[in-house]
């Protein structure tokens, strides 16, 4: 069979013309560090490396998400320290006040210094972000939550609602703690907060203890109120049931519903004491330390045993509504402490699967240098012997051999 020069010129154009080809996708591929430079290169292996991508990708954004939370939430903890060690120095003045050694101008000094930790306490509860956004108002983030009222007191005009961020593929976190979660609450075991009327007596109450928890009445709140040197302990029902009765004495203890409690002095008729749980005797710290502050104004010159009865007992009562608050931040604490350390060991799990996807991800399309580098010189020495060939075949004629 005779083969035309035409057709042989034509095949011998178009071989290195396929090779040129491949020469050219090893150099493509040196270039850009990859095993293909297309989907249809190794479709397969493409769509493996896609997914491998958007997972690292994902992960990329989970892992910016948790540094956000972990500074919003390093801000409420720096801001809830704070408020401890406010708190902590409030109950520390609240004891010294009860020093009986003080004098009218003594307390209203210490009143001055409490009122001073109670405007810092506001400001605390008011901080923000830096951005703006308010930090313990909830949904409502753009306004202060805590408003000072014309008539004294602080009111709350945030919401509860709870900022929550995916920090990871299953897993939302809040970045903060309202306001009244902070401010305006105690925990379920806080137990029992007693106070005192308006009362003309000289009775001051003691420390109130369990000694039945599975009294029927336990977990209600009380009143004893005193008439004819005797005392009636009577539910807050509707309508109210008696849990005791009996004869006052000084110093002797007064059980009923489940608690006890001692009072010493003597209760006028008609004076009362309050023992009500601490969810029901009023959980807003602003307020409990804008009464302890009013009680240290009061001179107690000429008021004799009554107003210093007063006094021991407002003591006594903040005392225990602070305690409870202090209490309260504590475990606010102590929650944003255990979102901060998830943060962490999300962090490091996040780490170890990115570098394992990388890994993965390098395997699929990474180009193996040395092999890639051995493949172009093979080829480019194919395509150089190929093309000398050619030109030496392309020359051969009978005019050469007459």
């Amino acid at each position: 069979m005779r083969i035309s020069t035409s057709s042989f010129y034509e095949q011998n154009v178009k071989a290195m013309g396929l090779q040129q080809q491949n020469l050219f996708r090893v150099q493509q591929q040196l270039s850009a560090g990859t095993k293909f430079l297309t989907a249809g290169d190794d479709p397969v292996a493409a769509a493996r490396a896609l997914g491998v991508s958007e997972s690292l990708a994902e992960s990329s954004q989970y892992a910016t998400s948790r540094d956000r939370a972990s500074l919003a939430l390093s801000r409420e903890e720096t801001a809830l320290d704070s408020v401890t060690n406010i708190l902590q120095n409030i109950k520390t003045l609240t004891v010294q006040a009860g020093n009986g050694t003080l004098s009218d101008a003594d307390r209203a000094a210490l009143a001055t210094t409490i009122q001073s930790n109670l405007d810092q306490l506001v400001g605390i509860a008011n901080s923000d972000d830096g951005n703006g956004q308010f930090l313990f108002a909830g949904y409502k983030s753009a306004s202060a939550p805590f408003v000072q009222q014309a008539g004294g007191g602080v009111q709350y005009i945030g919401d509860q609602g709870q900022r929550l961020m995916q920090v990871d593929a299953a897993r939302q976190m809040s970045t903060g703690d309202d306001g009244r979660t902070v401010f305006q609450s105690v925990q379920g075991g806080a137990g029992y907060v007693t106070s005192s009327g308006n009362n003309t007596g000289s009775g001051i109450y003691g420390t109130i203890g369990i000694t039945d928890a599975t009294d029927p009445n336990y977990g209600k709140d009380f009143q004893i109120s005193f008439l004819g040197g005797n005392y009636t302990v009577t539910t807050n029902d509707t309508p109210p049931v008696v849990a005791a009765t009996g004869a006052y004495t000084e110093g002797s203890p007064i059980s009923f519903g489940g608690l006890q409690i001692s009072i010493t002095g003597t209760p006028a008729d008609g004076d009362t004491f309050n023992v009500t749980t601490a969810k029901n005797a009023g959980t807003d710290i602003f307020a409990s330390i804008s009464a302890l502050v009013t009680a240290l104004k009061t001179p107690l010159t000429g008021g004799g045993a009554t107003a210093q009865a007063n006094l021991q007992n407002a003591l006594s009562t903040a005392n225990v509504k602070v305690t409870n608050a202090h209490d309260n931040v504590l475990t606010v604490l102590s929650s944003v402490g255990s979102r901060m350390s998830e943060l962490d060991s999300l962090n490091t799990s996040g780490s170890s699967r990115d570098l394992i996807d990388k890994g993965y991800l390098s395997d699929i399309q990474d180009l193996d240098p040395t092999a890639a580098i051995s493949e172009f010189y093979q080829r480019q020495t194919s395509l150089q012997a190929t093309q000398m060939t050619f030109a030496k075949l392309n020359s051969i004629a009978l005019f050469n051999y007459l």
